[in-house]
């Protein structure tokens, strides 16, 4: 089964390329979307968030701003963060492609916002960006709410430039010329990698 990491900076657009991916009848693993499942009342994450960031616990659940107010702009308290959070992302993630792979799908989406920061590119067969000018990046994430230049500025001084992104990237989706564009740029990558899965096979046994 190919594993196709998609990632991309803050308003980038990548949210909406997953789902293209999942219309196109692709799999899509949302690594956000577990968070939020774990972040929910009873979910995992909601006691050893409580141990370590006691004031983000609301009525027993995670309140995401109050957790974003204690590690934003500060590394220890981020490390903190991610040290509880990427354990439980990755057991998710895992039982994801147990699931997908006895289904039968020859291809999955791994919906991952830090790909390239947490070094994930390692774990994945191929690497789709999503892009767009800084401007319009800046624009759709200033529009959203609770969002301001400061909090902007904060978070994509934290992520890999966009510009090493697509460098790195086996593909780039660009976001600004229009849903219809960007789809087409969907159909064509999926296109191209039918077929690549045994080529895949052989390689990760070779470096077995």
């Amino acid at each position: 089964m190919l594993l196709i990491g998609l990632t991309g900076s803050i308003g980038m657009g990548k949210s909406e390329t997953a789902k293209m991916f999942h219309e196109l009848g692709v799999p899509v693993y949302d690594a956000d979307a577990a968070v939020h499942l774990f972040y929910q009342k009873g979910g995992k994450a909601v006691e050893p968030l409580r141990a370590a960031f006691p004031s983000a616990i609301v009525d027993d659940a995670v309140d995401r701003k109050a957790l974003s107010r204690g590690v934003l702009g500060l590394p220890d308290e981020m490390k903190k963060l991610e040290a509880i959070v990427h354990p439980l992302v990755g057991e998710a993630q895992i039982a994801f492609l147990r699931e997908t792979a006895a289904a039968g799908h020859s291809m999955v989406v791994l919906d991952i916002p830090l790909l390239y920061e947490t070094g994930g590119e390692t774990r994945v067969d191929v690497v789709v960006v999503v892009s767009a000018p800084y401007d319009i990046q800046k624009t759709r994430v200033l529009a959203r709410p609770d969002m301001d230049e400061a909090k902007f500025a904060a978070i994509h001084a934290k992520q890999v430039p966009d510009a090493e992104k697509r460098a790195r990237a086996d593909f780039v989706v660009e976001s600004d010329k229009g849903l219809d564009h960007a789809r087409a740029q969907v159909a064509a990558i999926i296109e191209a990698l039918r077929g690549r899965e045994g080529k895949i096979l052989q390689e990760r046994l070779g470096k077995a």
